[in-house]
């Protein structure tokens, strides 16, 4: 039986100021500056859930609802929502404040893919994630399902395998 460890442990909070080396001449935060910040939180969560090296796998779409301006804080959240046998799902919201107008929005919600490995790059197990908030339960229960998701768009997995996908489509 392999360990369990609480996913609430893997919570990350990184926050950052938008400075004009940031961002793209709309004085807008660059998406591949985002994506950086994205994949560095969803990695520190990753490697507290498994107390190893992980690497990224993949990334789920990301949609840019907000802009996120010269000047904002940007607030990112990473958790660990479930775990295989060497890989976990993160999910990622981030969040854009203008401090002098006090106003907060969701910009960018993610979820990205780690596998960790041993010191060769090898996958190594990994401890089974424990869901307890009503959150973290719907994101846990919906994890399979974006997994074969993503197995079967990357062709490692036959639309006909992806049982939960079916179902979920009612495709049986």
């Amino acid at each position: 039986m392999r360990k369990q460890k609480p996913v609430g442990e893997s919570f990350v909070r990184m926050t950052e100021l938008v400075l004009p080396n940031d961002t793209n001449t709309l004085n807008n935060l660059m998406g591949g500056r985002m994506m950086h910040l994205m994949d560095v939180a969803a990695a520190i969560s990753a490697q507290r859930h498994s107390n190893r090296i992980v690497v990224t796998a993949s990334v789920d779409n990301v949609s840019f609802r907000e802009g996120i301006r010269l000047g904002n804080v940007v607030t990112l959240e990473a958790k660990v929502t479930r775990s295989f046998s060497s890989s976990m799902e993160v999910h990622i919201d981030v969040w854009a404040e203008d401090i002098p107008s006090g106003t907060k929005v969701k910009s960018n919600e993610a979820f990205f893919t780690f596998v960790a490995v041993d010191q060769s790059g090898r996958p190594i197990d990994v401890p089974e994630a424990v869901a307890e908030t009503p959150e973290e339960i719907s994101l846990y229960e919906g994890a399979l399902r974006r997994r074969q998701l993503r197995l079967v768009l990357a062709g490692r997995m036959k639309p006909q395998e992806a049982t939960e996908l079916k179902a979920f489509l009612a495709l049986e």
